[in-house]
């Protein structure tokens, strides 16, 4: 059971209300006991069966795109560490079209806050932790059957990437929230990069097509969070597009999704005219 106790902000500083609310959300999930552990049972089967499917298609075809079995391990555990900690921390913007359509976002206009620290710090979901549980061990597992040559130059790189590839993950689903104030009920597009690039990160980017190395490793640069760091610590040189040096550009690619996300935002939020137009 996770303690809500040590997530506390400086009395009088500006994160204090946003800390508060956190807290209760984090307390709330663990009122009912049965249901919270029902739901991280859930969080942490959707983790198997992910990591599942990379095991049976490495396991049929031995070499994918450079990658074999222990690769695919790093690959995939990088990936869904990202994601699964991005989710954990943003993914509740999802619910941002039922608020539009209930008109219950415009209660957040009434805060003094700004409306997108709120509504990012509104909710926390726990269970999905049991998701990132599955991808960290498998990230763990990776680093140690590759043969990684270790030093700082590696842990930085390790660093840069988890980090970069949380934020980076974080962006998309920003950005696909400030596209909900345009299209309302078209989440199933949003989320095609969201979810499916984050199903796009677990793939050896070497077997796209060029059409998709542009769209995954420059447009909705998810190979930075996973492929390129993943090729530079193996020391493989990476496909054309994508040589694997790229991999120290992931703060890059990260303001690059920032941009777009914060941009898409402020369009968005100044269509907004209320939840009765």
């Amino acid at each position: 059971m996770v303690d809500p106790t040590p997530l506390a902000a400086p009395a009088g500083t500006w994160l204090t209300p946003y800390v508060a609310v956190l807290r209760s959300r984090m307390r709330a999930q663990q009122t009912y006991r049965l249901s919270f552990a029902s739901e991280v049972f859930s969080a942490f089967l959707i983790g198997l069966v992910e990591f599942a499917e990379v095991w049976v298609i490495f396991h049929t075809v031995r070499v994918l795109g450079g990658l074999d079995l222990d690769g695919a391990l790093l690959l995939f555990g990088l990936s869904n560490t990202s994601f699964a900690l991005a989710q954990l921390l943003v993914g509740h913007l999802d619910t941002l079209p039922t608020m539009i359509r209930m008109g219950t976002l415009d209660a957040f206009h009434l805060r003094p806050q700004p409306l997108l620290l709120q509504l990012i710090t509104s909710d926390i979901s726990l269970r999905r932790l049991a998701r990132a549980a599955v991808a960290f061990v498998v990230l763990g597992i990776g680093l140690v059957r590759n043969d990684i040559q270790w030093g700082a130059d590696t842990v930085a790189l390790l660093a840069i990437t988890l980090l970069g590839g949380i934020a980076l993950f974080a962006g998309l689903f920003v950005c696909a929230a400030g596209l909900q104030f345009f299209l309302i009920d078209g989440s199933e597009m949003t989320n095609s990069f969201t979810y499916g690039g984050s199903f796009a990160a677990m793939q050896p980017a070497s077997v796209f097509p060029t059409e998709l190395k542009i769209l995954f490793g420059l447009a909705i640069p998810v190979s930075f969070t996973a492929y390129l760091p993943t090729i530079a610590l193996l020391d493989l040189p990476g496909p054309p597009l994508l040589p694997s040096w790229l991999a120290w550009l992931t703060p890059v690619a990260t303001l690059w999704v920032w941009a777009l996300a914060l941009g898409l935002w402020r369009i968005g939020t100044r269509h907004y005219q209320g939840g009765g137009g």
